[in-house]
């Protein structure tokens, strides 16, 4: 349970000081500029949040990461790829939360401004109302004791010339006295008049200020709470995105865990195999030794491969060159 009041503690001793109330409404008008600033604040953070969410959906869908790959690495990086393009949609997503409680925010601004307004009208014209009838009494004041001093006047001057003027001198001077007494009469009667008006208007002034300090106080009750849950609020959304982007982390380690090294170099080799022979030695070779050891191969018998038979042995007409055969070789004689 709180001790401190404002109702207790912006008082002035002067009536016409508003130095407490001041005091009250410097301190509402800080808060709101503070709910403001906090405003600010997560719309810039939205700001952040958006062009970081875009800038890692463009970089996943944009920027190549191990395009090449083969098999299950692959799918790993593609599972990679993904998931960041969800972080990245994330983001966006926390940017769009925030903007929607920097727009609660104002809203809880604007409404407290606008009941204050209220209460600080009402307060403006018990004040403008108190200080004119206050002027008022101390001016009604003002005359009663100068009415006072000229009563006193004249009855001091009555008695010092009591003896030592005229009778028509004396008449003169009860008459001004009488008319002193009418005056101080009259000029008591407002000044307690007024009295009585000030306190009326003090006592309306001092309930009202208690009204207003009481309002001012669960309003200012109203905004810490209210800051104080959003503050936690947002801290727990970013604590929610920092999870969230955890499981799209750990879906990138699960694909990571099934990727085989074994596997990915089997699939690599099947896929792109040469042969598996591999060159033979190259050994030296002597010019002479390999031509004397060289024996001449004789040409293989062509297979005849036409459907018609031997051709006939030609025969040589008279006057025309003579042709032998010998061991497969067709000889031309001149």
């Amino acid at each position: 349970m709180r001790e401190a009041r404002f109702r207790d503690h912006f008082w002035s001793t002067d009536l016409t000081s508003t130095v407490g109330y001041d005091s009250i409404i410097q301190h509402l008008n800080d808060g709101r500029k503070n709910c403001k600033e906090f405003e600010d604040f997560l719309k810039e953070r939205a700001i952040i949040e958006e062009k970081y969410g875009k800038e890692l959906i463009n970089l996943s869908k944009k920027k190549p990461c191990g395009q090449t790959e083969l098999n299950t690495l692959k799918r790993s990086l593609d599972v990679f790829k993904q998931q960041i393009d969800n972080v990245g949609q994330g983001h966006i997503q926390l940017a769009q939360t925030l903007r929607e409680e920097a727009k609660k925010m104002e809203d809880f601004r604007e409404k407290q401004k606008l009941h204050r307004k209220k209460i600080e009208l009402i307060m403006e014209a018990i004040h403008k109302n108190r200080n004119v009838q206050y002027k008022k009494t101390m001016e009604a004041k003002r005359l009663y004791e100068q009415r006072c001093r000229d009563k006193d006047e004249a009855e001091q001057a009555v008695h010092r010339n009591a003896n030592l003027v005229t009778q028509k001198q004396q008449e003169k001077l009860f008459v001004k006295l009488a008319q002193t007494k009418s005056a101080l009469e009259d000029s008591d009667r407002s000044y307690q008049q007024n009295v009585t008006m000030l306190e009326k208007v003090r006592e309306e002034w001092q309930m009202e200020h208690i009204k207003a300090c009481e309002f001012f106080e669960t309003q200012e009750c109203d905004r810490i709470s209210y800051v104080r849950n959003a503050l936690w609020l947002h801290v727990n959304q970013l604590s929610l995105g920092c999870v969230q982007n955890d499981e799209k982390y750990e879906e990138i380690r699960k694909s990571l865990e099934m990727c085989s090294i074994e596997k990915d170099v089997d699939f690599f080799v099947n896929l792109r195999k040469t042969g598996s022979l591999a060159p033979a030695p190259v050994v030296y070779e002597n010019y002479y030794n390999t031509q004397r050891n060289v024996t001449p191969a004789r040409s293989p018998v062509p297979v005849p491969i036409s459907r018609r038979g031997p051709l006939p042995t030609p025969t040589s007409a008279p006057g025309e060159p003579d042709y032998a055969t010998v061991d497969g070789y067709s000889l031309v004689h001149f």
